[in-house]
């Protein structure tokens, strides 16, 4: 066990960068229209039982790998055994990709950060945004500056760069959250709002439902990616695995909430399709608030707000890669964190065009942009977090038992390790397939 690991300040500190790693433009936007396409109430009934009962597991196993190892992800599979290294390469070409279309977001969220600040509102944002994402040079600048801006933490290291990043930019975040839903509580349609949130239709319920709560849960969790099992190994010694989980699982569960009492009422309001996608973030919200007084002043901070999101995340994705190529290519931090933002520069820059001159482009019908979106959500993800739970389950001795306790509890959770979990994750790997 390697003792040089760099450590949390403190347990705060580790559980405000957990939560700034799971809480992104995943909970902020995709939540909300994922749960409008799929019957509101009950949607989110299914989802906090599956992240609560299901989700949990393989989040604790990748907690306990980083405690338990203290190593980046390629060496902790390298240390159960020589030959499960592929595990982690796994991993990283996971988290490596997933930038490379998430950055692209990010520059589009300046570019609106830029509109709001500048007063320069658009009369009909679906021309806006169609226009400027198929532009070649402006959405490629500011997909590189994202980049940049992430990678500076990453390269100051965990507690200079990373933990005060977080510190800062998470209560900034949860502030204007709630700034943003107490203000959408008070518009005509915030009845309607909570009632399709949080009033249960159960002719809803399907397995389909069933299945994208699940690949929501895991998706906002960053489970399977690697992030949670470096972030674990920056952990004290004295750290409760389980406990923490839950507070993360309470965190996250609460923004993504926060997040739907924020933008139904809003869309209940103007009477915009609650399951509208991409665009109900970056055309129908800046309709919105185009009708609103002081519409500058709200899509600034909703925007400032997907930024935060965003960049939090994004510092985790960088940091898995960067600490994995430190300890396995032996450089520097900064070497590493160069390299691999060279590397995310390659890829982003064509799914950046794939709006554009390369949206005619594409591998096995789908666009560069949403090839990468498609395949490390519904393959990547479930299938590396199948793995952890293989691994975890059946082949490092007395692993639940460090991490979940003895007793029922621990022997319940042993279960849906070993059984449970890794059938529902077939399944949903399968249908993603």
């Amino acid at each position: 066990m390697e003792n040089n690991r760099p450590e949390w300040s403190s347990h705060l500190s580790f559980i405000v960068a957990t939560v700034g790693s799971a809480v992104g433009l995943g909970n902020i936007w995709r939540f909300p229209y994922i749960m409008g396409k799929n019957g509101g109430a009950v949607f989110l009934i299914t989802y906090i039982l599956l992240i609560a009962f299901i989700c949990i597991i393989p989040l604790c196993s990748e907690l306990g790998l980083g405690k338990l190892y203290k190593k980046d992800v390629i060496n902790t599979f390298k240390s159960i055994k020589p030959k499960y290294a592929w595990i982690g390469w796994l991993c990283i070409i996971t988290v490596t990709l997933i930038p490379c279309f998430y950055f692209v977001v990010g520059g589009w969220i300046l570019n609106y950060i830029w509109v709001f600040l500048t007063g320069n509102t658009a009369h009909n944002y679906a021309d806006y945004f169609n226009s400027f994402s198929s532009q070649i040079y402006m959405p490629c600048f500011l997909t590189i500056l994202f980049l940049l801006m992430t990678a500076i933490f990453p390269f100051r290291g965990v507690n200079s760069g990373i933990e005060k990043a977080n510190n800062l930019m998470m209560p900034l975040f949860v502030i204007m959250l709630l700034i943003l839903a107490g203000f959408a509580l008070t518009l005509p349609g915030a009845k309607e709002g909570l009632a399709f949130m949080f009033k249960p239709d159960f002719s809803q319920f399907n397995k389909t439902m069933i299945l994208t709560a699940l690949g929501q849960a895991l998706f906002t969790l960053s489970i399977g990616m690697g992030t949670i099992l470096t972030y674990g190994s920056y952990m004290k010694e004295n750290t409760n695995i389980v406990k923490s989980a839950y507070t993360l699982i309470l965190c996250d569960t609460f923004i993504a909430v926060s997040a739907g009492i924020m933008i139904f009422p809003i869309v209940f309001s103007f009477g915009t399709e609650p399951s509208a996608g991409v665009s109900l973030a970056f055309i129908s919200m800046p309709q919105m608030f185009a009708q609103l007084p002081c519409a500058s002043l709200f899509g600034l901070i909703f925007f400032v707000l997907l930024f935060f999101a965003s960049i939090t995340s994004g510092i985790s994705m960088l940091e898995t890669t960067v600490s994995a190529f430190i300890d396995n290519l032996k450089i520097s931090r900064k070497k590493a964190t160069v390299l691999t933002v060279f590397i995310i520069s390659l890829i982003s820059i064509p799914a950046s065009l794939s709006f554009g001159v390369l949206k005619y482009f594409k591998i096995f019908d789908k666009t560069v942009f949403d090839l990468l979106d498609y395949s490390t959500s519904n393959i990547f993800l479930p299938f590396n977090t199948l793995i952890i739970c293989l691994i975890t389950g059946w082949c490092i001795p007395q692993f639940w038992k460090k991490v979940f306790g003895e007793g029922f509890i621990g022997g319940l959770f042993n279960i849906l390790l070993k059984f449970i979990v890794p059938i529902i994750l077939i399944f949903v790997l399968i249908t993603g397939i």
